[in-house]
């Protein structure tokens, strides 16, 4: 659980139910990509703070290897993509499958790895109470955004709200299972401490596609009642 909260937030689902319900979707853009730029030197941070070993980590080589899996493709990436936009735009290649793709046999590998070992427990009682606990967790980190962002001395709009909710209470599983993986490497209950982010991952985008149109109403109903108050009253004719 500490590993989750110590992920940085993902590129796409944060901005993707932002976009549905309606709400900021600049500052959700904005939300995500400077925090997964972020997480890259805060989360291996973080994870080694809270469950790493000062003496035995070997710092220099996990940032050697996260700046070569994650900084360098999307320095690469941006560069070339300056080159071939037109071809790009033209071809379309299918990126979101091959993406996803990958980021499943990367989860594969890192089960494959640890269930391979013989000493592995993992009983279904724990697996349900990790799933209630993440469940609950997601919950009420919304629930308090949501009661932070819209209090009376709060200078958020609706439309900022929505995307406070979603972008602070989201992480990232794409950037989070490589850290992992680079971070704990060799580790025996590596997808053990993997789980509670594998369920979080989910379980992020079935409460947020669930809570979308209740959020939507919500905030048209919210600014059209700021529309409301807004408007200049009529004189009184005596």
């Amino acid at each position: 659980l500490q590993t989750v909260g110590c992920m940085p937030p993902p590129v796409s689902s944060a901005v993707i139910l932002t976009k549905a319900v309606g709400g900021n979707e600049a500052a959700a853009i904005f939300n995500s990509a400077f925090g997964s730029f972020l997480g890259i030197v805060i989360t291996p941070l973080l994870l080694l703070l809270f469950l790493g070993s000062s003496s035995s980590v070997p710092f220099t080589s996990i940032f050697s290897q996260l700046f070569m899996t994650v900084v360098v493709p999307l320095i690469i990436g941006q560069i070339v993509r300056r080159y071939i936009k037109d071809w790009l735009e033209r071809k379309k290649p299918p990126f979101g499958a091959i993406s996803s793709c990958v980021l499943l046999m990367i989860i594969y590998t890192t089960f494959c790895d640890t269930f391979a070992n013989p000493n592995i427990d993992l009983d279904k009682f724990s697996l349900i109470i990790i799933v209630f606990i993440i469940f609950s967790v997601q919950m009420s980190f919304m629930f308090l955004t949501f009661l932070f962002s819209t209090r009376n001395n709060s200078t958020f709009t609706p439309a900022d709200t929505v995307a406070i909710v979603f972008c602070s209470t989201h992480k990232s599983l794409t950037l989070g299972i490589p850290m992992l993986k680079i971070v704990f490497a060799g580790y025996e209950h590596l997808s053990l401490i993997s789980v509670p982010l594998l369920i979080y991952h989910p379980a992020q985008i079935l409460l947020g596609s669930l809570l979308v149109p209740t959020i939507k109403s919500w905030m048209v109903s919210r600014q059209k009642a700021l529309k409301l108050t807004r408007q200049p009253k009529a004189p009184v004719k005596v």
